[in-house]
């Protein structure tokens, strides 16, 4: 069904990434161009609250991490697992091809995958006793939960995150759950933070708007 779609959008985006939306929208082919569209659109919103939460996370586990090891490039002497150690080379690689040599801490923050600070928070490979319980903690004064509840909200975030990232559907998530654990994780970090990019999203008006989107009138496109 498919192939009912626009000839132009088949060029631009492919049957096979299509398909999905057409599956989901039990082979109406307009709905599923409006999905496609919604999709979009879903996913820029929530671009922005996302785009706090990973920023606001590094920098907050970054200052922690320098204060407990006494030195900007803690990742040089800390426990690191394989999986660490081989994203932390990874980040030293970009930082390397674009000239910075040595890399500058500043710029191996900034390069350092969502995924890597996330799994600082988890309890494999011992992080729980090497960085939970000493420092990381620290990073979420507002929280006083159990680390591993903390770590699956921040990691069911990375995975949401990356399908966003990288042109995923997301229109099947309980997206409403999702948006609220994106301002939980960031009232663990900073309430004011949190206030503030609220007032700026519009992720709220996207998805009370999806039926009239997929059924009514086109999504904004922007």
């Amino acid at each position: 069904m498919s192939d009912k779609l626009p000839k132009w959008m088949l060029r631009a985006f492919s049957s096979l990434r299509l398909a999905r939306y057409v599956r989901a929208a039990r082979g109406n082919a307009v709905v599923a161009e409006r999905l496609y569209w919604w999709n979009v659109e879903a996913s820029a919103a929530l671009y922005g609250s996302l785009h706090c939460l990973e920023v606001a996370l590094r920098n907050a586990l970054h200052k922690q991490l320098s204060l407990a090891y006494h030195r900007d490039d803690w990742w040089t002497t800390a426990p690191l697992n394989p999986n660490g150690q081989r994203l932390v080379a990874k980040a030293r690689s970009k930082c390397e091809r674009r000239g910075l040599v040595p890399a500058p801490p500043d710029s191996m923050v900034a390069e350092l995958s969502f995924g890597f600070w996330a799994s600082l928070v988890s309890g494999g490979s011992g992080y729980d006793r090497l960085f939970w319980v000493p420092t990381v903690h620290k990073a979420f004064p507002h929280y006083s939960g159990r680390r591993d509840v903390l770590y699956d909200g921040l990691w069911s975030l990375v995975l949401l995150r990356n399908r966003i990232m990288h042109h995923e559907p997301i229109h099947h998530r309980d997206l409403a759950a999702d948006h609220a654990k994106i301002y939980r994780m960031l009232g663990y970090l900073d309430p004011q933070l949190a206030k503030e990019a609220q007032a700026m999203d519009r992720f709220p008006s996207v998805l009370a708007g999806k039926r009239d989107a997929l059924h009514g009138s086109r999504p904004s496109r922007f």
